[in-house]
């Protein structure tokens, strides 16, 4: 018989190390909030005014407005959250 092998290594799951633009990465959604509004701006602008109207935004644009105001004060909290130094789990 040959002995056990009895020196078993054991892996413990420790966290990943964070990379430094980590807490930035997930800021991509503001641009792409910011050109769908763009975009819904310039298709009631070019596109749909000359033919009647049957897309009009006039009663919106204030909601929209306060919608992108909003959001700008959302993405200025966002960036000083992300770019705060990390506290140590030590």
């Amino acid at each position: 018989m040959e002995p056990l092998d009895t020196d078993m290594q054991y892996s413990t799951r420790e966290p990943r190390p964070a990379t430094p633009g980590s807490r930035l990465n997930w800021l991509f959604i503001f641009p792409a909030i910011g050109l769908i509004l763009v975009l819904i701006f310039a298709a009631d602008a070019f596109i749909f005014q000359p033919i009647g109207q049957p897309f009009d935004l006039s009663g919106v644009v204030d909601t929209l407005v306060g919608l992108m105001l909003l959001l700008f004060a959302v993405l200025i909290a966002a960036l000083f959250w992300a770019l705060a130094p990390r506290a140590s789990n030590q």
